[in-house]
């Protein structure tokens, strides 16, 4: 199976779109359809479970990781090309702005990778997927580092 992306415009955000190819035919899935709520949920859930452990960052987060997680959900299920949970209830995600109250620097930045990695390996995602996955968070977390 091989992988094409296409980007189009929704509401008030820019998601990324597969089009599958299998033997001729053409399948057109989000990146959330394909991963599915139930394996985006457990793989975030096991992300924040790594990162409460992991003393590089987890003061960047507040004390409740369930409330972190729910909105990482939100997210992702919206940056994904799923409903778009997170702008419904917080508005547009302006990640760079939410994120500048943190300082994060490379080593920060190179933590939250690791444990987004490791999530992302131990949720044994659809081939191709979880590099797509990952690659996209790759280049968002570039985009974080204000220090």
């Amino acid at each position: 199976m091989s992988i094409r992306q296409i980007t189009f415009k929704c509401k008030n955000s820019c998601y990324i779109r597969y089009i599958l190819m299998e033997h001729g035919d053409i399948m057109s899935k989000t990146p959330y359809e394909l991963i599915g709520q139930k394996a985006l949920y457990q793989m975030i859930d096991h992300f924040y479970q790594l990162v409460e452990k992991d003393s590089r960052i987890n003061h960047l987060f507040p004390g409740d990781f369930k409330e972190t997680s729910r909105k990482q959900k939100q997210f992702l299920t919206q940056f994904l090309g799923g409903p778009d949970l997170y702008t419904q209830e917080h508005g547009h995600p302006m990640l760079k702005r939410r994120h500048m109250e943190f300082t994060i620097s490379e080593y920060e930045r190179d933590a939250w990778l690791e444990n987004m990695h490791t999530a992302i390996q131990h949720a044994e995602l659809p081939a191709g997927v979880g590099d797509y996955l990952f690659e996209r968070l790759r280049l968002t977390a570039h985009h974080m580092v204000n220090s």
